[in-house]
């Protein structure tokens, strides 16, 4: 059975942030949603983390140019086969031919994960950052699946908790704070592997 790497020495390497950005897609993404995600996109690589998302078009493509004006990183992992459905603001495309099934994927990549506005497929990949245990912002005033998620938890297990934000900034700052010292935050796996 694989059980990872062994360390046999300290590094000096740190992992960057992995911050998911989910919402409404291209074909019900109004101005104001589009624009909080280019703001959230933007913080996102102020930070100097990598922003992560289905790299389709909506939230999607706003998170990217937004990240992209700011020098950020950007990762699409797309439901289709061929890299060309990817919007142009991703480095790096990761095409799974599996459909939807990929928002398992987005959700397992990430640190944490903003919601900004969004439907039902929205609430199926914050469904699975839930179940994985991940820190989920919802981006209160963009509508949709954020503002039915904000302050709630999505079943009766209380997994975690999803936080509101009131800001494309305060979204961001509390997905870096809630990703490095969360409960499985970044600083806790560099803890665990330290100890293997």
């Amino acid at each position: 059975m694989f059980r990872g790497v062994a360390r046999n020495h300290q590094s000096n390497f740190r992992r960057l942030v992995q911050v998911l950005v989910i919402g409404s897609d291209g074909d019900h993404c109004p101005a104001n949603v589009y624009e909080a995600a280019q703001e959230v996109g933007a913080q996102v690589a102020s930070h100097s983390a990598i922003l992560v998302t289905g790299g389709l078009g909506g939230v999607m493509e706003a998170a990217g140019k937004g990240a992209k004006d700011k020098g950020g990183l950007v990762v699409g992992i797309i439901p289709h086969e061929d890299m060309s459905y990817a919007n142009s603001y991703c480095d790096i495309i990761i095409p799974t031919g599996i459909g939807f099934s990929r928002n398992y994927i987005t959700a397992y990549s990430a640190d944490s994960a903003v919601v900004v506005g969004g439907g039902a497929g929205t609430y199926v990949e914050a469904c699975v950052a839930y179940q994985k245990g991940k820190p989920i912002i919802a981006l209160a005033g963009t509508g949709g699946t954020a503002d039915k998620i904000a302050n709630t938890f999505l079943d009766d297990r209380k997994t975690v908790k999803v936080l509101s934000a009131s800001s494309p900034k305060d979204a961001v700052d509390q997905a870096i704070e809630q990703a490095m010292n969360g409960k499985k935050g970044v600083r806790y796996f560099q803890n665990v592997a330290r100890m293997i």
